[in-house]
C-alpha cells in the first residue's frame, strides 16, 4: 500500500539515491528518481508527484535553480537535502519556497518521518470541511488552501499556508516557536534551527510587502498575529 502519493527525489549519487529508495518503498512510499537537475524539473512540473524530495548540490541545474523555476508555477511541498551544517544552504532554500530541510549525511527514518509530517500536513488542508477564517482583510479558506487579503489571492506554499492557520486560529495570542515548529513542520527545533523564523518572514512579505507588522515577534518567546484595530 503506498502512502500519500507518489515522490519525486532529486539527487546524482545514484548509490545512496537507490538506497533511499529501496528504504522508503519498504516504508509504504512511492518513489521516483531523478540524477540531474534539469531532468528533475521537468518531471517536477509534471504534477504527477505529492511531494519533491531536493538535492542541493546536482549536474546541469543545481537545486536552488530548480526550486527558483518549479515556484513559478507550482506549489508542490519541497523538502530540501543539504551539506549538514551548511545554514546558508538551508536559509536560502526555505527563503526561496522550501517547505523544510534535511541536512546530510542523514537517518532514512528521519527523512520518512519528515515526508509522512509534511503529508498529513497536506491531507488535513485538503479535507472536506469548508471553514473559513477570517482575522481583519485576511480570509483563509481551509478546505481551498486559498488565502485572500482585500479580495485578492496570496500564493503560500505548504508551511506558510499552516503557518498561517496556526497563527489566525490564535490571533492576538502568542505562539511559541516550538508550537509552531511541532504543528507546522511536524518536528521538533534543534539548537539554532532557523527554520520557523524563515518562514515567519517570507509570510509577512507575502501579507504585507509594504512592511507593516500583522505578525509580531515576542522576543524570546514566538510570534503573535495582531488583531485588526476596532473603528473609533
Amino acid at each position: 500500500m503506498t502512502i500519500g502519493g507518489r515522490i519525486l527525489l532529486v539527487d546524482d549519487d545514484v548509490e545512496l539515491a537507490s538506497l533511499i529508495s529501496d528504504y522508503l518503498g519498504s516504508e509504504g512510499f512511492e518513489i521516483e528518481l531523478a540524477h540531474d537537475g534539469e531532468t528533475g524539473l521537468a518531471r517536477a512540473r509534471s504534477g504527477e508527484h505529492a511531494m519533491i524530495v531536493l538535492d542541493v548540490m546536482l549536474p546541469k541545474r543545481n537545486g536552488f535553480d530548480v526550486l527558483r523555476a518549479l515556484r513559478e508555477t507550482s506549489r508542490v511541498p519541497v523538502l530540501m537535502l543539504t551539506a549538514r551544517g551548511d545554514d546558508v544552504d538551508r536559509i536560502v532554500g526555505l527563503e526561496m519556497g522550501a517547505d523544510d530541510y534535511l541536512g546530510k549525511p542523514f537517518n532514512p527514518r528521519e527523512l520518512a518521518a519528515r515526508l509522512r509530517a509534511i503529508q498529513r500536513r497536506v491531507g488535513a488542508q485538503h479535507g472536506p470541511q469548508r471553514e473559513l477564517i477570517e482575522v481583519g482583510e485576511v480570509a483563509l479558506d481551509v478546505g481551498a488552501r486559498t488565502v485572500r487579503r482585500a479580495g485578492k489571492e496570496i500564493v503560500l506554499t505548504t508551511a506558510e499556508f499552516s503557518l498561517l492557520e496556526l497563527l489566525l486560529r490564535s490571533a492576538g495570542r502568542v505562539v511559541s516557536r516550538d508550537t509552531i515548529a511541532e504543528t507546522v513542520l511536524g518536528r521538533r527545533l534543534s539548537a539554532f534551527d532557523r527554520s520557523v523564523d524563515v518562514h515567519v518572514s517570507n509570510l509577512r512579505k507575502k501579507l504585507d510587502p509594504s512592511g507593516g507588522d500583522r505578525i509580531k515577534t515576542v522576543r524570546g518567546t514566538g510570534y503573535v498575529y495582531a488583531m485588526p484595530e476596532s473603528p473609533t
